[in-house]
């Protein structure tokens, strides 16, 4: 009974006869929360998940959660994992930033697309084993997109395309950017699609948990002006300046001085903390799986291990509640007497 009750039955189908008849396990969703780099986190979940014969029937992800997702759904999990693990410095990440200085983004996203492709191919959402969709949202109009047809390489670039960073996806007729603007923790889409209980990963709960009001604020003392070091080693090294360097320096930022990536990257996350509070507020999940990622930086791709491992814990913490709540949702056999009541 506790192989029903965890997972599939005992021969891995949903509707065996047992006992004293059928039992039909709970349709499971997973909704999985935007983080970047913290999406690593989403493995742990999965694998913790998958351990403990809590296999989920519907997918949705947005953001990183739609590829870590999708990995899961077209059967990629571990090549997904493995990639993530070799990614042992920055040089590593940067070797997949398609630097641009003009379009509507940064990165392209090419180099990271092909990756996608190389492990997923051509594989369409539709001729998957389980319910999979991703939310992006609309450029123009800011409506929220449920990508649950085509290729499911082009529904991971979309969900991902985080605006100024990447570029837009388009997709039919709409240009798509990353799905955290509407819908970050995608658990009503997972309801949408048939889930009775929903399982969310929240990749932002401790980011924010002393954010307060500064009342009060003055200037600082003026800055000394920095020595024209810098402009002596362009003339005199001038290889070491190229429009692609540059471009990168002034992405990641230095000396104490923030880049393009991180004022962006810290205002996309303040609004995606916001709104992930606002959602979840108003459609809670079953049960919430939050990892306690908040010193991860959304760029910390190196640190897959580590960002695995905290997602397995959170999941670990979190496994006698979804047990239960199965349990309790799980209906009685066929011909079983109705318990008393207490």
């Amino acid at each position: 009974m506790l192989d029903i009750l965890k997972g599939r039955s005992a021969n891995g189908s949903n509707g065996e006869k047992v006992g004293l008849g059928s039992i039909r396990r709970p349709v499971i969703g997973l909704a999985l929360g935007g983080g970047a780099a913290r999406g690593f986190a989403h493995i742990g979940i999965l694998r913790t998940l998958l351990s403990n014969g809590i296999v989920p029937d519907v997918v949705v992800g947005t953001s990183i959660g739609a590829v870590v997702g999708g990995a899961y759904a077209t059967g990629q999990l571990d090549t997904f994992e493995e990639w993530g693990r070799s990614l042992q410095g920055m040089r590593n990440i940067l070797g997949y930033l398609d630097i641009r200085l003009n379009g509507s983004g940064l990165i392209g996203g090419e180099k990271l697309a092909t990756r996608l492709e190389e492990a997923i191919g051509q594989t369409l959402i539709e001729d998957l084993p389980v319910k999979f969709a991703t939310v992006a949202t609309e450029v123009r109009t800011g409506h929220e997109i449920w990508l649950t047809r085509g290729r499911v390489v082009d529904a991971m670039r979309a969900s991902y395309a985080l605006p100024g960073i990447f570029s837009p996806v388009l997709i039919g007729d709409r240009w798509l950017v990353d799905g955290a603007l509407v819908n970050p923790v995608p658990v009503s889409a997972a309801r949408a699609l048939g889930a009775e209980i929903v399982i969310a990963a929240n990749l932002s709960s401790d980011i924010f948990t002393h954010s307060t009001t500064i009342y009060s604020h003055g200037a600082m003392p003026t800055p000394v002006a920095p020595v024209a070091e810098e402009a002596t080693a362009k003339r005199r090294f001038p290889r070491l300046f190229s429009p692609e360097k540059t471009m990168k320096r002034e992405f990641f930022g230095g000396g104490g001085r923030p880049g393009i990536s991180s004022v962006m990257v810290d205002a996309f996350n303040i609004m995606q903390d916001r709104i992930t509070r606002a959602r979840l507020a108003g459609d809670p999940p079953d049960m919430l799986i939050t990892p306690r990622v908040g010193q991860f930086g959304w760029f910390d791709f190196h640190r897959a291990e580590d960002l695995i491992a905290h997602g397995a814990r959170a999941a670990e913490r979190a496994l006698d509640s979804i047990q239960e709540a199965i349990h309790v949702l799980a209906p009685p056999p066929e011909g079983a007497a109705p318990k008393a009541a207490e």
